[in-house]
């Protein structure tokens, strides 16, 4: 019978020292789906899949991936994963071609078969015109797409990737989340983690929201959305800090949730017309201007913060 899930992780635990870094983490991925993990920096997701790519061993817990169990058969589960870390993980004295070649032949490829696949990973990650160039001269998006060419070369079940789109430019994030979606419609199962809202919204059939090493929520977008309700997200911009204002509007009928951070005040409301005037009215009894006002339906921001009490930022 074929196997219909593909990732199956039950209470994971791992400390570092006096950090729990993840606390009986447990989430199922089907086969054939993008499981995004989203969360904020510091969550957790790292460690997560460190685990599952037996590259840490779980204090508590255990996973299957493909039905291999990371703490009984590491090795299997190894052979039908591919994973593209945070940092890049290339020879950058070496063209793209010969970190493809490298790479390839540490999966057991050789001869016809190796150049073959280094041929359509090449053109999978957009890189054919450039397989010549030293990695050391491209710019860092580029680099991160010979990082996912790496994990790709032994066509693996399921592609484990962490942030991958951090710290790079727009066309290069573009290719990226379209390489994302081109795999999955291919077949192949990708657990993608991300601190971007919007990646995981564009992507994901199903998402786990992580904080503090724990699993806070997990459904498909339009389920997590749910969790707000028909609540509104308004963003402000205030003339000065005020947390004596933050304060009284939280205590507003209708108002669910306030934040600040990097100069931007969230506050999770009810109905957005309703409550508007009344942020106006308090923030003038505090001499407080409020320069810019942007009203945003439901998302995933929006239940994180309702989930937290704080905004989910970079």
């Amino acid at each position: 019978m074929a196997q219909s899930t593909a990732i199956v992780a039950t209470t994971l635990s791992k400390s570092f020292d006096e950090l729990k870094a993840v606390d009986a983490v447990t989430f199922t991925v089907a086969r054939g789906e993008v499981f995004s993990l989203l969360g904020p920096n510091g969550a957790g997701k790292s460690t997560t899949i460190s685990m599952l790519a037996c590259l840490l061993r779980p204090e508590s817990g255990d996973a299957t991936v493909m039905g291999y169990s990371i703490l009984d058969d590491p090795q299997a589960v190894k052979a039908c994963i591919g994973v593209v870390p945070q940092e890049i993980a290339l020879y950058e004295d070496l063209s793209a071609r010969e970190n493809l070649e490298f790479w390839g032949k540490m999966y057991g490829l050789r001869g016809a078969k190796l150049k073959q696949r280094v041929d359509d990973v090449l053109a999978l990650i957009g890189l054919t015109d450039r397989q010549k160039d030293r990695v050391d001269k491209f710019s860092g998006g580029m680099k991160r797409r010979v990082n996912i060419g790496v994990a790709l070369l032994h066509t693996p079940d399921v592609i484990i990737m962490d942030e991958p789109t951090v710290g790079i430019d727009p066309q290069s994030r573009r290719h990226i989340l379209d390489g994302v979606k081109d795999l999955n419609r291919q077949g192949v199962t990708v657990l993608y983690t991300t601190h971007y809202m919007e990646e995981a919204q564009e992507l994901s059939d199903h998402i786990a929201i992580m904080d503090q090493g724990k699993i806070i929520a997990g459904g498909t977008h339009d389920e997590l959305v749910t969790i707000v309700g028909e609540k509104d997200r308004i963003e402000m911009e205030l003339s000065h800090s005020a947390p004596e204002l933050l304060s009284q509007w939280g205590a507003l009928e209708g108002v669910e949730a306030v934040s600040a951070e990097n100069g931007i005040v969230t506050v999770l409301v009810n109905d957005s017309n309703r409550i508007l005037p009344h942020l106006f009215g308090a923030a003038s009894q505090h001499d407080v201007r409020i320069t810019s006002v942007t009203i945003e339906e439901p998302n995933l921001e929006a239940v994180f913060l309702h989930l937290t009490g704080r905004a989910l930022r970079d």
